[in-house]
Parts: C-alpha cells; structure tokens; sequence
C-alpha cells in the first residue's frame, strides 16, 4: 500500500492505468495558487465526520484551511482555535456566494443538506469531496450526477474503505473469475438504525423511543442553529429525537436509516465487483412501513441484467436481525456482518478488511490472480491528486450517485410496499406511481436545487 502523501503524476497515472479504480474523471487540473503552493479548502461541516476530514485533509500539508461553515458554533470555535485565519459561516449558502479564493470543498454535513451544499461548488466548477451517501434521495443523486459532469472536476464519495486494499483484492478475485460466473451476492449488518422497540431504547443510551414524529417542541441548544440544521427539509420544530446524530439517520426527513448510511459501505463492493449500474426490479421485505421512520429491520433484493462478460445476477441486501439464509443454516462462517459472493465454482466471504475463498479446503493450493487494481494513497490523498493533476479518483459521483441511487430504491421498494420495475432513464417505477413522492421532494421554501 502507498503510504507516502506524495505521489507524482506520472507515477499515479502508472499506478491507475487499466486499472477498474481509474473512474471517470480526467478533466483539467487546478495549480495551487495558494502560499507554498497549496489548495485552498473550504469546510461545510466540521464536527464528528467532518473534523476528521479536515483533520486528515490539513495533515498531508498540501492545503490551507480558509473557510468552516457549522450550524453547531462549538464546532466552529474549536476548528476556529486550529485554524484562525479561516472565515467562519453558519449559512452555507454565504460561504458558496464567497468562494472567490478557494480551490475545492469537502461537504460532511447531515445527509438532507449533501446536495444543496454540493450543487453551488459544483457550479462553480470547485472540485468537491462529499461524505457519504452523496444525496438524501434519488432525484438529488441525478442532479448532483449531471452538474459533476458538467463541471468535469475532481469528485469524491467519503467511502474510505473503497480506497482500502481488502475491496481491491475482491473485486480482483470476482473480476478474474475466481469461482466463476457470480449469479448472486448477499450483504448484511447488524446494525438497526430505524424504527426501534421500547426495550431497544432502554437497552441503548442514544435511542430515545418514539413510535411516531413528537408533536411537542423542546428548546435547542444555544449553541444550535436549528433553522440552518434543517435546511430545505420540512420544518420540524426541535426535539431530541432528531438532534444530535446519530439520531437524526432514522427519519425520512433527514436520513434514511441503516441503508443509506452503511449501504454505501457495503454495497460498494459488489457494486464494484460485479460492474453494476442500474437495477431492474427492486423488492423489499419487512415489518409495515412507517411514514416517518425508517425501518430496524428489512431485506432488499435487486435483480441486474447482464453486463458485458458477467451474468444477470441479484444482490440481497439484510439489516437489522435479517440475515441469509445460508447464513441462518450455518453454510458460511458467523460473521456478524458481510459480504458474499456466490459463483458457480465456489464462494467469496469479506467484510471491511479481511475476506476469505469458501469452501476453504477448494482453495488450499489456490493461486491469487496477479494484482491489476493499485492500492491507493487514500480517498482523501487521491482527490487531492486529482485536483492538482487530473489523474481519476476511486469513487468520483458518476460512480458514487448510481451507487446511492441503487441504495436509496431499496426504500423506495421498502416504503411502497410493492416490488419495483424501474425505469434509469425516467427515474421512475413504471408499475409503482406511488412510489414517485419518495423518489425525490420539493425544498422547503428558500432552497433550490436549480
């Protein structure tokens, strides 16, 4: 694995020739005009994923942090005693009218406000870096989709595990045909963000239990700009219940539960692996759908047509107490989270970082096919790279949104009760017309994604 913060140009187009991680973008450098030659970042969402991003980001030394947007101003005060010649903002939207002297922005706000702090930079041709998932639904994945490529800059899903050697050598193994044809995969996690029992709550510190959306107002944190908090989302008077995270993941006003949040984790790499874009069904198994909740517990299974040399195949997606049944019958190891591959010559179990060839005994003299996808210098080391010298990125947004989108229908499925035929091109469930309201939604008043 690379580990050195700097990688020449040549060296990295070297490392990403032919290689499946050389996604699309390949546009226009930026020079660093900035003092000793760095990129000038600005910051929307500094606190919890977004502090570590500036962390990580700031110490490589190839940047200046001149501009941190929070709604919590205890973020801003503490990222303001680091970096005190960075301008402060609540309002994103400020920031995005000021961005005369800044050269890219990393957006790690909650999920309901991914696209709309996106979409100005990317009009504004600013290279972005975007937390995972990219947006809060299907049509917010399409816009954000065609403005990236309109601004052909250099783009990035914070999923850190696909910059990760453990997801190469799978997709390595599955791409060279190592247990042959794969007709289908299973994903699962035990993690329940959604809808939650009473014993839940009591057993968990940071559930509050509610069965339905509190009718009642609480008075927010001082330190709390409640408004900007919920952005173009319906407005909802404060509670506890939404605020802080990770509470806010399980309301459809602001999240989308388990799927959206480890979805882009997991099922990034059979996404990957099998060379997936948009599904042709979409089904979904679980307790009744919650009009304001989304669900602890559900199964999704999505079938794909065939793509150039891989098979028509289905991915199932399990959280919560929902497992396989190979796994309920004990045909694989008791991971309590995975990802299984299941080919005509035999199987291929990971998780984040480690996976193994099943049955065991078939792969004892096995002999791995030789390395073609490079390691990488890290998600956030590759943008960097890109911005300075056009070289691709490993989860650019022409990826990333076809990813998200795919996640995000495995609810639309789960809230329309129905499976889903689903039209790409028309975004749409052409046998589901319900499930439009779902698909996208209007911003509240003073937000537009236009």
């Amino acid at each position: 694995m690379i580990h050195s913060s700097r990688v020449s140009r040549r060296r990295f187009l070297q490392l990403t020739a032919g290689s499946s991680v050389a996604c699309s973008f390949m546009g226009s450098a930026i020079r660093a005009k900035s003092q000793n030659d760095k990129l000038n970042l600005a910051f929307v969402g500094v606190g919890g994923r977004g502090g570590s991003n500036l962390s990580t980001l700031y110490n490589t030394g190839s940047v200046n942090v001149v501009g941190v947007c929070d709604v919590n101003s205890q973020h801003l005060d503490r990222t303001a005693e680091r970096h005190p010649r960075a301008r402060r903002y609540t309002d994103f939207r400020r920031l995005m009218d000021e961005l005369t002297d800044v050269d890219a922005v990393v957006v790690s706000t909650t999920e309901h406000t991914h696209a709309f702090a996106t979409l100005p930079a990317l009009q504004q041709k600013k290279p972005v870096y975007c937390e995972k998932p990219l947006t809060h639904n299907i049509g917010e994945s399409h816009r954000i989709m065609q403005a990236a490529k309109e601004a052909n800059v250099a783009t990035q899903m914070g999923t850190q595990i696909h910059g990760m050697p453990n997801y190469r050598r799978v997709v390595e193994l599955i791409q060279s045909k190592a247990i042959g044809n794969v007709h289908e995969a299973h994903v699962w996690t035990s993690r329940a963000w959604g809808l939650q029992t009473k014993e839940d709550s009591d057993a968990n510190k940071d559930i509050v239990f509610v069965s339905d959306r509190p009718a009642e107002s609480m008075t927010p944190p001082t330190n709390l700009d409640w408004d900007m908090w919920i952005g173009p989302a319906p407005l909802r008077p404060y509670h506890e219940v939404y605020f802080p995270g990770p509470k806010w993941y399980r309301w459809w006003d602001f999240g989308s539960g388990t799927m959206s949040d480890l979805g882009s984790h997991m099922n990034d790499l059979p996404f990957w692996a099998l060379k997936l874009d948009a599904p042709k069904t979409i089904e979904a198994i679980g307790d009744k759908p919650h009009r304001e909740i989304a669900p602890a517990s559900m199964t999704a299974v999505y079938e794909y047509a065939a793509r150039g040399d891989m098979p028509a195949c289905k991915v199932s997606w399990y959280q919560g107490t929902h497992k396989p049944q190979i796994w309920k019958e004990k045909g694989i190891p008791q991971w309590g989270s995975g990802i299984l591959f299941i080919g005509d010559k035999g199987m291929v179990l990971s998780d984040y970082d480690k996976h193994v060839l099943l049955p065991e005994e078939k792969f004892v003299d096995f002999v791995r096919p030789e390395q073609f996808i490079p390691n990488s210098p890290g998600q956030h080391q590759e943008w960097l790279l890109a911005i300075q010298n056009g070289t691709p990125t490993g989860s650019p947004f022409s990826y990333a949104g076809l990813l998200t989108i795919a996640n995000h229908l495995g609810n639309v499925a789960f809230r329309s009760n129905q499976k889903l035929e689903w039209d790409a091109t028309k975004l749409r469930a052409t046998n589901c017309p319900q499930a439009d309201e779902f698909i996208s939604r209007t911003p509240r008043a003073g937000w537009s994604l236009a």
